[in-house]
């Protein structure tokens, strides 16, 4: 299919088909991963550690070629446009922004220098006579109060508040986001979640999530993903999966007899992984 009349026919941003992504040439990451993004739409990626999730996000990205891997089969499109294995420079100014895992901030620089980085990494800026970190603040209201301070001194929930405020100021298309809830109490996960829906309501983004906390990203995506070992093991609206017993009890941590412990769920993933 011609890849203007695609971009022009469908919904979708982002197309994945069957993509396997190799590391050093030998080393298979993910084995035929196929997931697409509607324009507008929050995608959420769910799995344990080690999954593919985070080498699918960088495949989109492009940044798995600084980490010596490659699409080695398979299509990403982007705007109806083939993209894999292409520059993560080309891929920003496109409109694709990743926010790694991690909260990688640059600590000696203040919160508002490390704001400014995105805005010279995207190559674009807010409208004239609009102040370039007016829209950063409306979202996350606390980085104005801490923009003197370095960010190696500012909390793990404001640091994850730094990253995503510095990617919006390269004004993504698709923002990919790669565990933001890691290390976060939950109520500070439940702010951040909130923003990134608004983002999606407000701004237009399209959004990947990807995160091992799956009750959060299916109570904010439109559409989920459940990775395991380098596939797709289920794919379906947050209310059907919530319906199927291996959701329930592998990632939910529910059974029929209601919410089970910690350790019994533990046990049991243990126990699956080699049947």
């Amino acid at each position: 299919m011609n890849s203007a009349v695609f971009s022009q026919a469908s919904s979708q941003i982002l197309l994945l088909n069957n993509i396997e992504v190799v590391y050093d040439k030998y080393s298979l990451a993910v084995k035929g991963i196929s997931l697409n993004v509607e324009k507008g739409g929050i995608v959420g990626l769910v799995g344990p550690n080690g999954a593919g999730k985070s080498t699918t996000l960088k495949s989109i990205s492009g940044l798995i070629k600084i980490e010596r891997g490659e699409v080695r089969r398979g299509t990403i499109e982007f705007e109806g446009r083939r993209i894999e294995n292409s520059d993560p420079e080309k891929l920003s100014k496109m409109g694709i922004v990743h926010v790694l895992e991690g909260r990688k901030v640059f600590s000696e620089l203040t919160v508002e220098e490390n704001l400014m980085t995105g805005l010279y990494s995207g190559g674009r800026r807010l409208p004239p006579g609009q102040s370039d970190f007016d829209l950063v603040y409306s979202y996350f209201p606390r980085l104005k109060e801490l923009r003197r301070l370095r960010a190696g001194y500012i909390s793990g929930g404001e640091q994850q508040m730094l990253v995503i405020g510095r990617a919006l100021l390269m004004r993504p298309k698709l923002l990919l986001l790669d565990e933001p809830s890691l290390g976060l109490a939950p109520r500070v996960v439940t702010s951040i979640f909130k923003t990134v829906t608004q983002l999606r309501d407000n701004e237009g983004i399209s959004i990947i999530l990807a995160d091992q906390n799956a009750r959060t990203v299916m109570s904010v995506s439109d559409y989920v993903y459940v990775i395991e070992n380098g596939r797709v093991a289920m794919a379906g609206r947050p209310h059907e999966l919530a319906q199927k017993e291996e959701m329930k009890e592998f990632y939910l941590g529910l059974s029929r007899e209601g919410e089970r412990s910690y350790a019994v769920v533990k046990h049991w993933k243990i126990r699956r992984r080699w049947v």
